[in-house]
């Protein structure tokens, strides 16, 4: 029988895995605009943010309902797993409409955050784009919490492995233009998402049809009314962990869009930071989503015990995971930034920057698997209110002052190291937080009445 690590190492390593082939899309998008010119490489900088605020925070409204689906496969309940998937349509119809308008109209988040004037027309024209790409992504998205909250990740990777292979020839080619098609610049990139995700949407609604494992959760059924009371249950836990993503992903995007107005190079810089941040974040996230899917599972099952040690062995593997990675992005900087461009100037300070993101990791994944197990106990609100302390007011808030006024005794650094550093800073303390709220709760779930009070 598999020891609890071992089934958390599998589950995580597949995921990880369709994980990274997904992060391979921006850091094709990346590299391709980067040998294409070093302005569209900037303004992918500004375009990418936007984007992966949007994406990522309402893909985090439904990445926060993989608890249930896993709670419901722990007590065996799997007609109400089928009716369950249902009734989440209605809250990703929800999504999809508000995504698709902020991508539509961004022209007041580019005035607010000065974003020079010579970017604007190429943003605006790749969000356009990228639009009509995240109705597909975010269904697909869902098709994959829903296989995690199962312990069946293995066709989402496959299927995310696959469209990788389409997405790097057809960003190539869109870009640099050839076989009769125009060179179309950034835009090119957005294209090529946009094709790609139809695609997996279009696979992942044929297996769900014709694969013998999703039978016995009844999926195509007919689809039920809105059902308001577990609509709000699913709101309870989605939208805290949704702002929460949001609180986290645009300290991102309000970091590139700061940094803009500093320059062509010290955007590209930060874009090949932030890159490879983003990449380095997919091994947490996917110990995250194992753990908390095995949590889950043992929770709806009724065995406290496990759940808890469940949470143990993944937070193993985690510290395990980010003491390797923060000391590879350390001692490789400079030859992970020669890699995405070829400007001497923005490798130097792209270098400088990874220095301040291997600490930065560290504090995110400590954080990241906290945040996941804290959601299988229904803690979400203490989660979010500390996000918008620590990662909005001290993490963003100092580093604009540091960057640009001075903080304290240092003057105004005028560079986006001021972002990283005082970014690292405060997600060191985010993490110490959650490590004593998540010890607090575990200590409470030891008994029947804890655990309702943890959860409240």
């Amino acid at each position: 029988m598999k020891s609890e690590r071992q089934r958390i190492a599998r589950l995580a390593g597949t995921v990880l895995a369709g994980q990274f082939a997904a992060m391979a899309f921006g850091v094709t998008d990346t590299i391709v605009a980067g040998r294409f010119a070093q302005d569209a490489l900037a303004a992918l900088s500004v375009g990418a943010a936007i984007y992966a605020s949007v994406f990522i925070s309402l893909m985090g409204v439904l990445q926060a309902l993989l608890p249930v689906w896993a709670e419901l496969h722990g007590a065996q309940r799997s007609a109400d797993v089928g009716r369950s998937v249902r009734q989440s349509l209605y809250l990703c119809g929800v999504a999809i409409v508000l995504g698709m308008a902020l991508l539509l109209m961004p022209d007041a988040l580019l005035r607010w955050t000065d974003v020079p004037d010579a970017m604007r027309g190429a943003v605006e024209s790749y969000l356009a784009v990228l639009a009509f790409a995240l109705p597909p992504a975010l269904l697909f998205r869902l098709f994959g919490t829903l296989n995690q909250g199962l312990g069946k990740p293995k066709l989402v990777t496959w299927v995310q492995l696959g469209s990788l292979l389409f997405k790097v020839p057809l960003s190539i080619w869109f870009t640099f233009g050839g076989a009769g098609v125009p060179a179309m610049g950034l835009v090119g990139c957005a294209w090529a998402t946009l094709i790609v995700t139809w695609a997996e949407l279009v696979l992942a609604v044929w297996l769900l049809r014709t694969q013998p494992f999703y039978r016995s959760y009844g999926l195509w059924a007919r689809m039920e009314k809105p059902d308001w009371a577990q609509l709000r249950r699913f709101a309870q836990l989605g939208v805290p962990g949704g702002l929460s993503v949001l609180v986290e992903v645009t300290s991102f995007t309000l970091m590139a869009l700061f940094i803009a107005r500093l320059g062509t190079a010290a955007s590209a810089a930060h874009q090949i930071a932030s890159n490879l941040t983003a990449a380095a974040y997919m091994v947490p996230l996917s110990l995250g989503i194992a753990t908390s899917a095995r949590v889950s599972y043992w929770l709806g099952a009724g065995d406290a015990t496990l759940a808890r040690r469940a949470c143990a062995r993944g937070f193993e593997l985690m510290l395990l995971c980010a003491i390797v990675v923060t000391v590879l992005m350390a001692t490789l900087r400079w030859q992970l930034a020669g890699i995405y461009s070829d400007d001497a100037a923005v490798v130097a300070l792209a270098a400088s920057l990874l220095l301040a993101t291997a600490v930065y990791h560290l504090a995110d994944a400590v954080q990241t698997l906290c945040v996941f197990v804290l959601r299988c106990y229904r803690v979400t609100v203490m989660p979010l209110l500390l996000y918008c302390a620590l990662l909005w007011v001290v993490g963003l808030g100092g580093s604009y002052l540091l960057a640009y006024r001075g903080l304290g005794p240092w003057g105004a650094m005028q560079s986006p190291l001021a972002f990283w550093l005082m970014s690292a800073a405060a997600l060191a303390l985010t993490a110490l937080l959650f490590v004593a709220l998540l010890w607090r709760t575990l200590r409470q779930a030891r008994s029947p009445q804890g655990a309702q009070a943890a959860a409240a």
